[in-house]
């Protein structure tokens, strides 16, 4: 991010953080991830893009935040009905200052949301401990119906496959710099013996591309974008990169219940499995071990890339944070686990 970029987005920042700019009395909570600035007054979450450039998203002009912000308005109304409401322009005024939709060039864009109460989003369940399995069956029941009906595309098979190998090329890219503070050896076997898996797997993960199995569907399932109200609601579909959406639906709740086992409930894996056997046929031997191996070596490698920013949020976080999901991919691919210190 250029300097001037930065100091544009700071600037953008205290404007929407300021009391009475979002909602009347009100000084709005604001939280800062890897991509957006999220803030939150009682009754509205408004979201600010970074202007970011990865190579898997660009964000760095404002047209493009403009289309990701549609776009994002436009993917997430299957799942989340109600919740993404519009899109609203943050504007430079003739005098210098910022305003919500004003007359002035348009300097950013915001996506509006409905907030919803944080106590039923499902990593606050899970932590609460209240979250239930009849509350489980009832999510995935919901996310099945929108698989039946979810758009398919004319991905190759080795399109899919090469997926996995570049993942796996800059998992172990990431994962195998010495600057961080993991197991490298433990590290290490789980990319070689994820290697291995895929080698292993390639014509299983083949036919299911043949069978029209791969569908449009969310891209980042995790219990943070899960709201287990009535209705449930499945927030925050990913926008950017419609490839990150074509997915095997069993490879999005393997990832889902890899999460919940993070979060301290293993016992969710089994359901979701379950239930989507029972509905879509039982995946073949040994590939739900794989996507779950996949997707935690995935956030391990996230999880550390943190660390690569200039100025990473949170430090202490994110190493800890790789090894528990290295953890999981250890255990789904029956290596043997860290010692705990």
């Amino acid at each position: 991010m250029t300097p001037k970029l930065n100091q544009n987005l700071d600037e953008k920042v205290r404007f929407l953080a300021a009391p009475g700019v979002l909602a009347p009395d009100e000084t709005p909570a604001s939280r800062e991830t890897h991509m957006s600035w999220v803030f939150l007054t009682k009754e509205l979450v408004f979201k600010l893009k970074k202007p970011v450039r990865h190579s898997y998203l660009d964000f760095s002009t404002c047209s493009a935040r403009e289309v990701a912000c549609r776009e994002e308005l436009r993917i997430n109304q299957r799942l989340a009905p109600g919740v993404y409401l519009r899109l609203v322009r943050l504007t430079c005024e003739p005098g210098g200052g910022l305003c919500l939709d004003g007359p002035g060039e348009t300097a950013d864009w915001l996506v509006v949301m409905r907030r919803l109460p944080a106590e039923f989003m499902l990593d606050n369940r899970i932590r609460a401990g209240a979250a239930t399995p009849a509350g489980i069956a009832r999510l995935v029941e919901h996310l099945l119906g929108f698989y039946r009906t979810a758009l398919q595309d004319s991905l190759t098979p080795e399109d899919y496959v090469d997926r996995f190998r570049m993942q796996l090329t800059e998992n172990r890219k990431t994962i195998s710099l010495s600057r961080f503070a993991i197991d490298h050896g433990r590290a290490h076997a789980v990319m070689d013996r994820l290697d291995v898996r895929l080698s292993e797997l390639d014509d299983v993960i083949r036919q299911r591309v043949s069978e029209g199995r791969i569908v449009e569907g969310h891209g980042d399932l995790r219990p943070e974008h899960v709201w287990l109200g009535d209705p449930i609601r499945v927030i925050d579909r990913i926008e950017f990169n419609r490839d990150l959406r074509m997915i095997d639906p069993f490879d999005e709740l393997a990832f889902l219940g890899m999460e919940c086992a993070v979060a301290g409930a293993n016992w969710v894996a089994p359901i979701l499995i379950r239930a989507a056997s029972d509905a879509l046929g039982a995946p073949p031997a040994g590939l739900i071990d794989f996507y779950t191996a996949m997707r935690a070596s995935l956030r391990a490698r996230l999880s550390l890339a943190h660390l690569l920013d200039p100025q990473p949020r949170d430090p202490a976080k994110w190493e800890p944070q790789a090894e528990r999901y290295l953890d999981q991919a250890a255990c789904a691919l029956n290596l043997p686990r860290r010692q705990a210190p």
